[in-house]
Formats: structure tokens, sequence, C-alpha cells
């Protein structure tokens, strides 16, 4: 079948085969009408979509019209740049309409000190923590510089934190965490306090009344000294009274003072018989020398009756000390306390064979007199070992141990005493100045 366009018309015509051979019948033409299609939204094929956009493509009816925000031509720039400045100004405008109303307005003033709330102070007085805040009463809230604040207020030796808020309308709270005193500490003639940090602090006026000041006095810590050595001192002080009391008796309450100078030996006076002893514990097994000071400090002032020093610090032998004038009186009576004193000593390595050979002739009592005479024994302190000593002669009245309560009670009238004397010192010298 062919088409025929003609006069802008269509016709359709069949042509014949051409063929002249026979050919089989053929069946008769019929014409099938195509049966409607069902609408579009009833069926799957959308094959024409192609068609339609490219209809809409070709016609422009399908093309998106994008448009940006920066300007294509100088009178937009110009619009722009006066919108922008206009913003702007307004913006400003606002702010310092608003910060001149805080600043100038009668509300966010502070009128009176109470209006400074402070919290957390107990060794601080209210005076002391106002004085930071003189020239902010009577101004505006809004006006005080809170870290230079909070700063003056660490600066204060009692401060160990503060924290400085506003409450608006016109108040403040100032919060402080103060330091915690953890000894007395003397120099010289001079008493205070200092905390774990090796930071000094002046005693407060309730101080030798107060039951939460009942630890020891310390020495050895001192102003001129760099904040960690004092911090390093502090923290083996710190040990020391935590290894004394950690079999839960409270040992370190029996101590009368401590010397921390040295920062590998910790000294420590601990009273006896209306006397005190100096003990040596060095940097470690702090409570098990301490025992064995108990143990043997009644048998070793059975012997020595002016016994000042015991050297705790070597594992198999202890050193005692006497005073210079101890071997003086000693040697000069010649009793046999004296000679059982010398005879229990360690005698120190002889320098010379003849010095060896002389020791152990010497059994008289009277010759041993007469060689500690000769010898002081301020020069070379006495070694004893840990096992008791072999004695001969016993003392006549031998001394009744100290008991610990007499002990604790003896080293806090100390620091009670030696306190209210530098209170005492303190206030003559305030008065003197007025």
């Amino acid at each position: 079948m062919r088409k025929l366009h003609q006069f802008g018309g269509t016709a359709a015509v069949l042509d014949a085969d051409d063929d002249a051979g026979p050919h089989p019948e053929s069946p008769a033409l019929r014409i099938v009408a195509e049966a409607p299609r069902p609408r579009r939204e009833l069926v799957d094929d959308y094959a024409d979509d192609a068609d339609t956009e490219a209809y809409l493509r070709a016609s422009g009816r399908n093309r998106r019209i994008r448009r940006g925000l920066i300007p294509k031509t100088r009178n937009g720039w110009i619009a722009a740049g006066v919108g922008v400045v206009l913003a702007l100004a307004a913006i400003a405008a606002g702010g310092y309409a608003a910060v001149r109303f805080m600043t100038t307005n009668e509300k966010f003033r502070m009128t009176s000190s109470q209006n400074v709330e402070l919290d957390g102070n107990s060794h601080l007085s209210r005076a002391q923590m106002l004085s930071v805040f003189g020239e902010d009463v009577d101004g505006n809230i809004f006006r005080v510089p809170m870290e230079q604040r909070r700063l003056q207020l660490e600066q204060m030796p009692w401060v160990e934190h503060a924290t400085v808020m506003r409450l608006l309308p016109n108040r403040m709270r100032v919060h402080v965490i103060e330091r915690v005193p953890v000894a007395f500490v003397r120099q010289g003639s001079n008493i205070g306090l200092v905390d774990k940090s090796g930071v000094l602090l002046d005693i407060p006026p309730d101080a030798p009344g107060n039951p939460s000041y009942s630890f020891p006095v310390v020495t050895g810590v001192k102003a001129e000294q760099e904040p960690e050595a004092r911090a390093q001192r502090m923290r083996l002080y710190a040990a020391f009274l935590k290894d004394l009391d950690s079999d839960g008796k409270s040992t370190s309450a029996l101590l009368s003072e401590i010397d921390l100078s040295d920062p590998e030996d910790v000294k420590a006076l601990i009273p006896d018989h209306n006397s005190e002893v100096l003990v040596h514990f060095g940097t470690e097994n702090f409570l098990s020398r301490y025992k064995q000071f108990e143990e043997h400090i009644a048998e070793w002032r059975s012997q020595y009756t002016r016994l000042s020093s015991v050297d705790m610090r070597y594992e198999r032998q202890v050193v005692l000390q006497m005073p210079p004038k101890d071997s003086t009186v000693g040697g000069a009576t010649g009793t046999p306390d004296a000679a059982a004193q010398k005879t229990d000593i360690a005698a120190p390595p002889a320098k010379t064979p003849q010095a060896a050979k002389a020791a152990p002739e010497a059994a008289a009592p009277r010759a041993l007199a007469a060689t500690a005479q000769a010898r002081p024994a301020a020069a070379k302190p006495a070694v004893v070992r840990h096992t008791a000593p072999k004695s001969s002669a016993k003392p006549t009245h031998p001394a009744k141990p100290a008991t610990k309560s007499a002990a604790k009670d003896a080293a806090t009238h100390k620091r009670v005493e030696a306190i209210k004397a530098w209170m005492a010192k303190r206030h003559a010298a305030q008065a003197a100045g007025n």
C-alpha cells in the first residue's frame, strides 16, 4: 500500500502483485480497526513520554529560569551595598542603645555591699573579701571586671579557687574554696599554717582553742623556698602521716614536731618521760620503724638516761645519740651504770691492729670508764643491734614507760602553748604599733 499526497490530501491505493506467475490464493484483505487505547493513567506504557519531552524542549515551555542573588548591573550593586550598610547601622544602633540602657539604668546599680553575696569563706572574713570589690560598690553591675576580680581573690593565700557571677539586676555572688591546713609551721619564733601544697597561711585567732587544729608542728618549710620545694616536703609529710596512721591507732597524734628540712630523711620529736627523742625515719617504712622504736625505747632509756636521738634508717642496727655532755658525766662518775652502758655498745672497728688487740683486754669496769672518758660519745654515736643487749648491771630505779595518752597530751599541750605564746607576741607587736 502506498500513500499519495495530492493537493494537500491523502489517498491510498492498493497495487496488485506484478509477478505473472501463479501464486497461491491470498486470503481476503481484511481491514481491522485499532481498538481505542485506554486512559493514560490506567496503563503502564509511557513510551510516548520521549516525544512529549522533546516537544516541550523544542517549544521552550519546560525551560527553567535561574536567578542569583549577585546583582548583574551597576545599579544592582549600589542597591545591595546601601542595603547592607543600612542593616549594619540598624544593628549597631540597637546594640548601642541596649548597652547604654544596661550601663546607665538605675536598676543595674549595686547600691551597697549587701548586694554582694559571699559563700564558702570560713577563715577569711567578709571584710577581707569585700576589699576586692571596694571600687565596684555603688557602681553598675555590668562595669565590674569579673575575671580580674576572680584573679584578685585567688591571690589571697587562703583562697584556692574562686567563682564570681552576676545575678541580675544588681547582685553578685562570690563562691570561694579555701585551702585546708594540714600542719602548723614554725619559722624561727613565728608559727603559721601550711596546706598540702606547701602554701603558707596566716594562723587564725581561734586556732589555739579550735579542736580541728590538732596536727603536728613542722619545720624545714620556709617562705624563701621555691613552691615546688615546699610542695615536695609536704608530700613527704603526707606520706609519713598516712603510713603512721595506717593501723588505725592515730600514731601521728603522738608527735610533737616533724623536721622536713632534709627531703631524704623525715625526723620527728617524740615525747618520752618529760623529754623528747629525735627519731630519724628516712623516707619509707615509717610505721614499722616507729613500732620498733616504741618496742625498745624503754630498754634504751634504761641504759642511756640522756638519750637524745635514735636513727632508725638502717635495717639491722640502730644508732643511738647522746648529748655531748653525757659522756663527760658518765666517765667522771665511773659508776657500774656507766660501765654497763659502754659494755652493751658495739665497739666501732679499730683503726690499727694494736688497738684491736687492746680492746678485748680491757675487762675491768674502771678501765672501761677511763676509756669512755678519753673518747667523747658525741664523736661516734652508739650502735646497738635489734636484739636485746645483755646487761649485767640494772639501774636502781628504772623509769616507767610513758603511756600513749600522756604522750599525746604532752604533745598537744606543747603545741597549744607555742601557739598561745606566738599569738601573745603578735598582739603585743600590734598594740605597740597602734
